[in-house]
Formats: structure tokens, C-alpha cells, sequence
């Protein structure tokens, strides 16, 4: 049966054990729910719903932090960023060399963990993104000093089970979000549009948005798998005179291109911006 914290504190941290990792904290979500198998969740959760949301995973609950220490090796840290320095010093002292720390906080760097845990602990920080919930995420993995081949293996092993997992350099973290944490909710944008575009031309609204979404989810996979370029790609589409070839220049003068790569840095600023607070 899974074990139940008070629902009223806060969340602390996102653990998991050696044989089933876990997920505490709601940055944890995503992860949780692509297909990693949390077996053995310790998770405080906020709030009863959340507290269910986790039995339905198979989890075990404590709102002790010291607990999911000695039952945990390999513990991921979700809280929300301001709340973590907080955590940090609590659960440093029952931290041995034993321990792998996984942060999923965003702007917490690396070198601000270690400051703040014993020396030699292995650390690594994780950036996933939405779709990870539906096993289609973009997940990249920094790993910090003390930490080697060995934890980074161990890590994108469990990871992949979210989507793509990459080992990056911790600067390109920050871009990760504006590129693809952020990404997301331009790509929902653009099926929206998409999608009304056909309904403004006659098709019903949900008929448009099953067809935008197949089509951006035919063209990513072509992306993937002939590993062309999209321009590339977008030339192949395109006939003389034909009707590819208006709808670009239609969006050329709307300036798409230049906008998405605004967005891109606009959200990779925000994201070093809040990584100095």
C-alpha cells in the first residue's frame, strides 16, 4: 500500500530507489508519466488529487525527507527552483558517496548544487519537456564534476524510456528550454493556426485538428528518420507554380522564420535570466 504524507506540505523532492525510480515534486510529472517505472515512489504530495495521481503510479509517499535517503540511491530533485537551496541543506547531511543527485529544477546550475552538497557528490541536472508524458519527450542530461560515464549511462538508460535523450553540455540547457521546453507551446500554436485556417476554408473544427496534428507529428518523423534537412525536405514538397510555393511566400511575408528564432532566444534569455536570480 502506498504510503500517505500530510497533502498540505510542501513537496521537497523527487526521489527514486535503486531498483524502482521514483518522482516527487510537480516538475516530476513529466517524467513520471513517460514510462519510467516508479515502483517505488516516496512522493510528498501537494494535494490530495496528487496524491492519487500517484497511488494510480504505484506510489509510495512520505513527507520525510530523511527517509527517502536511506531508501533511495538515486534521487531526482523537482521542486521549484527557489524551494530547492531550501532542500538542499536539509538533505545534505544523510548524503553519502553512495548517492546520485539528479536536479530537474530549472536555472539551479551545477555548480550551485555542489556548493551546496558534500563534497564529491554525484550530480547531474535534467531539462525533459511535455511530450515525455506520451514517451515522444526531449530530454538532455548535464552531469557535474564528481559525476562519470558510469551515472550518465544510468541515466540516459532510464531516460530513454521518455523519448530522446541527450548528454549536453550544461550551457546548452538553457537553449534546450527556449528550443524545445518552450518549443512545445509554439508548436501548439502553429496547429492551431493550421487548424483554422481549415476551418476558415470549411473543414469542422475537429477533423482540422486531427489533421494538423498528423501532420506535423508525418513531418517530425521524416526529420528523424531520413535525417534530411527541413529545407531539404520543404524543397521536396514544393512544385513550380504550385500551391506549397504561394503558402510560403505567404508565410515569408508574415515573417515566420525571423519570429521563431526570436521566440527561441526570447525564452533561452528568460531562462538564463532566471538562472542569476
Amino acid at each position: 500500500m502506498p504510503l500517505c504524507c500530510d497533502p498540505i506540505r510542501s513537496c521537497k523532492l523527487l526521489n527514486s530507489c535503486e531498483e524502482h525510480p521514483g518522482a516527487l515534486g510537480n516538475g516530476a510529472g513529466e517524467l513520471a508519466g513517460g514510462a519510467l517505472p516508479f515502483g517505488s515512489i516516496l512522493s510528498p504530495p501537494l494535494t490530495v488529487s496528487h496524491l492519487l495521481g500517484r497511488q494510480d503510479l504505484g506510489c509510495r509517499t512520505t513527507h520525510c525527507n530523511s527517509e527517502v535517503l536511506q531508501r533511495c540511491t538515486l534521487v531526482f530533485l523537482a521542486t521549484k527552483p527557489h524551494l530547492l537551496p531550501g532542500v538542499l541543506q536539509e538533505i545534505a547531511p544523510a548524503v553519502t558517496r553512495d548517492h546520485i543527485i539528479v536536479s530537474v529544477a530549472a536555472g539551479v546550475t551545477l555548480q550551485t548544487l555542489q556548493q551546496l552538497l558534500p563534497a564529491g557528490t554525484k550530480v547531474l541536472r535534467v531539462m525533459p519537456n511535455l511530450p515525455c508524458v506520451v514517451q515522444e519527450g526531449a530530454v538532455v542530461v548535464a552531469r557535474g564534476s564528481c559525476a562519470g560515464e558510469q551515472e550518465a549511462a544510468l541515466l540516459r538508460s532510464l531516460l530513454s524510456a521518455c523519448g530522446l535523450c541527450e548528454e549536453t553540455p550544461e550551457s546548452y540547457i538553457d537553449i534546450h528550454t527556449g528550443l524545445s521546453g518552450s518549443g512545445v507551446a509554439y508548436v501548439y500554436l502553429f496547429a492551431e493556426a493550421l487548424a483554422d485556417g481549415a476551418v476558415k476554408m470549411g473543414m469542422p473544427s475537429a477533423l482540422a485538428n486531427k489533421i494538423a496534428a498528423q501532420t506535423l507529428l508525418g513531418a517530425a518523423k521524416m526529420i528523424l528518420e531520413t535525417g534530411e534537412h527541413p529545407a531539404k525536405l520543404r524543397s521536396n514538397v514544393c512544385t513550380p507554380g504550385g500551391t506549397t510555393i504561394h503558402a510560403l511566400h505567404e508565410l515569408e511575408k508574415g515573417a515566420l522564420r525571423a519570429t521563431v528564432m526570436n521566440a527561441v532566444e526570447a525564452a533561452t534569455m528568460r531562462a538564463r535570466e532566471l538562472g542569476k536570480r
